[in-house]
């Protein structure tokens, strides 16, 4: 009987499904609220034939899902039918995206789509394997060799994702001898990481050198490890560096950066916050993603010291038991570094965008945080409502931007974080600013 029922309803579920396919001729926001009403009458016949634990999650994890939406937290998804740059098309039309990480602006470069294409060619589309089995190419070496040129370090491990970089180093280098010194505000992959890794952990304040200092000082570990977001993500400020290498040295600590928010840009060359703060050398492993300014599409690595990177290939558990990056991925992180090497043209013109941006929202009477040398510019409201307000207002005027509130930023810290790209022109951060300025002036925040 189950076995019917189950029939049925995937016969069912198919058929209605055939009937939207993608030839169907509906608009984006049409087509997408039609395949989910549509998927959620077929499933529903499932539902039916649920057993008493699976009623008893559904129970469950909608009444969270209430929680979620009663605290006005609940992430919708907007639907994009273009591809990733300044400009792109959401629901009836075309909007200014000032919310993505794409700061090179690589994300659609068409000679990075060109390298994509010829890897596919020339080496498949994957490598149905993990490494150390069959699944290593020559050009994954190549591209681990240009990431330790470009960063000048010993060796390179690529991984799925900068995520699974920051899961899978503290295990596999650290034990219950060792100790980790946090920043408060780091990544969620970071401290997801460390909670798999049985070494002591230890969480500083905030880009806090007291703080830090006092828990150095107080640690008898074998090994010590500082861990920092070079840039934070949800406030653009930048971490000192340069005071975070000298506590390393006098307390014979190492450190790590996760430059997910500063490599292809910060510094003179892009080299990221070691560059910015001059202490290349004196950073021992950086973490980092090709899906933010460094082409925006997947693949993350670790780049650092020889012993600890031939170590992590034997037993980092993400790298060991996760399929090798696509070779797509792969031929165009090598030609993507090939053209941030040889010219600093797009990480200029993100510096200036930087300072028009946020020149011209201080001079509105904006308050903004962050560093004035990041292109992460929050627009600091406070009110959880008047953020995603705000937000929904700036989009009919054709600006795409997102508030975040509790509990992804701090109560009483919400804002709309604008994103800056070397894609957008001048006229694009103009009409932006305009619209923040009309918006602003409409709901009485300046």
């Amino acid at each position: 009987q189950e076995a019917t029922m189950f029939t049925t309803t995937f016969t069912s579920t198919c058929r209605s499904l055939r009937a939207l396919t993608p030839s169907t001729s509906v608009s984006s926001t049409a087509g997408t609220a039609s395949w989910r009403d549509s998927s959620r009458r077929c499933f529903s016949i499932r539902s039916a034939s649920l057993t008493k634990g699976a009623l008893l999650g559904k129970q469950v994890w909608g009444a969270t899902l209430d929680e979620i939406k009663a605290a006005n937290t609940y992430k919708n998804e907007r639907v994009i039918t273009s591809s990733q740059t300044s400009e792109i098309s959401v629901g009836d039309g075309p909007v200014l995206n000032f919310c993505a990480n794409n700061y090179l602006g690589l994300a659609n470069d068409p000679a990075l789509i060109d390298a994509a294409v010829d890897a596919m060619k020339t080496h498949g589309y994957g490598l149905a394997s993990v490494r150390f089995i069959c699944g290593t190419q020559d050009i994954h070496k190549n591209l681990e060799s240009t990431i330790s040129k470009f960063h000048q370090t010993d060796d390179t491990i690529l991984y799925a994702s900068a995520f699974d970089a920051n899961a899978g180093i503290f295990e596999a280098l650290l034990t219950a001898e060792d100790a980790i010194f946090s920043d408060a505000l780091n990544h969620a992959s970071i401290i997801d990481g460390m909670r798999l890794c049985k070494a002591k952990k230890n969480v500083f304040a905030h880009m806090d050198m007291n703080d830090l200092e006092e828990k150095l000082k107080g640690s008898d570990a074998r090994l010590k490890l500082i861990v920092t977001d070079g840039v934070f993500s949800m406030d653009g400020d930048i971490a000192p560096l340069d005071k975070i290498c000298d506590l390393a040295d006098k307390y014979n600590a190492m450190v790590l950066i996760d430059e997910c928010h500063a490599s292809g840009f910060m510094g003179k060359t892009g080299r990221g916050t070691p560059e910015y703060f001059n202490v290349i050398e004196r950073v021992d492993f950086i973490n980092n993603t090709l899906g933010k300014a460094l082409g925006g599409a997947n693949g993350g690595y670790t780049t650092g010291r020889q012993e600890a990177i031939d170590l992590l290939r034997q037993k980092s558990r993400p790298y060991l038991f996760s399929n090798t990056l696509p070779p797509a991925i792969v031929g165009a992180g090598l030609k993507m570094f090939e053209m941030i090497s040889a010219s600093t043209e797009r990480r200029d013109r993100l510096e200036k965008n930087t300072r028009l941006f946020r020149d011209g929202m201080s001079k509105a009477g904006f308050k903004l945080a962050g560093h004035k040398d990041h292109p992460i510019a929050p627009v600091m409201l406070g009110d959880a409502a008047l953020a995603n307000k705000m937000a929904d207002k700036l989009l009919e005027k054709g600006i795409y931007v997102i508030g975040f509130s509790f509990p992804v930023v701090p109560k009483g810290q919400a804002r709309i974080r604008v994103q800056l790209s070397a894609a957008h022109s001048e006229e694009h951060i103009e009409r932006a600013v305009q619209a923040f300025t009309d918006v602003g002036k409409e709901l009485k925040v300046i």
